[in-house]
């Protein structure tokens, strides 16, 4: 096919199929507003931060369920379910060491924690911010942190809420099942593991609009932010698939060897970044989100000022005076 006949054939694609237009959209927003650069940050700070963030959370909610091994076990089962199966073993060492370390992280570990946390969730918001294409606004340094940190709890309660749902879900409708007698019924248990999926949809669906409208440094609607949060839910679902597959074959390189599971987390933790910030790039240039209602200008009054004058005028009178020089250098010009 000619060049000619390929550059005509994209924009009667775009044409055509307006999906296919708004991805184009979306991938070119993300190309200019850095999306590759924030996503490596992200990625970062995420290594950085996961190990501390970790260890404070399950400290407290170890502390705040009295160590109640069944709530702990339900929601370290919704963290498995949450990443690929190359990382459980990585996430399950993480959980335990911080269960077992209670109430001993101390006031240098808490500090850590908040440091790096503060890092990642600050790039997460400005990475947002510039995807929606906000401009980061200048905030006093104190303000700005604690806005940070405000947004690190609130997201990690969301995450807790997330996982504990969509296990603590499974393990209602387990035991729904058993009290009617149903637990062995082939139709009943694929309607539990259904309900399972779907709750689990919701919970995450809840987490990305929470996510997508209320992480950038400037809220958007939440209704406009309902879809993008729709395709990130079920998209992520996707994702933890591909990384089971991308990440088996990772760690099966030399490197996985000398460096082991760091390099499937930060294969991970970049796919998840890259994936939400396009996801948000897309959210952003949807037809709906870019009507913006241009304010006409205030209404100018056109008045005409008229000046009556009484005699002659300064310019008659310069003029006159001006004339009369004149004359008068041209009358001595004239004398013998």
């Amino acid at each position: 096919m000619p060049n000619e006949e390929k550059e005509k054939l994209l924009p009667r694609l775009r044409r055509k199929y307006p999906w296919l237009d708004h991805l184009i959209r979306a991938n070119d927003a993300f190309t200019e507003r850095y999306g590759n650069h924030y996503a490596a940050a992200i990625t970062y700070f995420s290594v950085l931060s996961v190990f501390p963030l970790f260890m404070v959370a399950f400290a407290v909610v170890g502390l705040v369920v009295n160590h109640d091994q069944t709530i702990i076990t339900k929601i370290t089962d919704g963290v498995n379910n949450a990443v690929p199966e190359g990382l459980r073993e990585l996430v399950n060492g993480i959980v335990k060491g911080a269960l077992d370390s209670g109430g001993t992280i101390g006031v240098f570990g808490l500090l850590i924690a908040l440091y790096s946390g503060i890092g990642w969730m600050s790039n997460l918001r400005d990475a947002l911010t510039a995807q929606w294409g906000q401009e980061k606004q200048a905030q006093p340094l104190v303000k700005q942190t604690l806005k940070d940190l405000v947004a690190l709890v609130g997201l990690g309660v969301a995450l807790i809420v997330s996982f504990a749902l969509t296990a603590v879900g499974g393990g209602v409708g387990q035991f729904l099942l058993e009290l009617v007698g149903l637990e062995h019924e082939t139709w009943a248990i694929y309607l539990l593991r259904g309900a399972t999926i779907v709750l689990g949809l919701l919970a995450n669906t809840l987490v990305f609009l929470w996510v997508i409208a209320r992480l950038p440094r400037e809220r958007v609607a939440l209704r406009s932010a309902v879809k993008g949060a729709v395709v990130a839910a079920i998209g992520f679902v996707v994702l933890q698939q591909v990384g089971s597959i991308y990440l088996a074959s990772v760690t099966k390189s030399p490197s996985a060897a000398l460096f082991g599971p760091v390099i499937g987390l930060l294969v991970f933790a970049n796919l998840v970044s890259r994936f939400l910030l396009l996801i948000t790039a897309w959210t952003a240039t949807a037809k709906e989100n870019q009507h913006k209602v241009v304010q006409p200008p205030p209404p100018v009054l056109l008045e005409q000022n008229v000046t009556v004058q009484r005699g002659p005028g300064l310019g008659a009178v310069a003029g006159a005076f001006g004339a009369g020089a004149l004359l008068a250098w041209f009358g001595g010009r004239r004398k013998p």
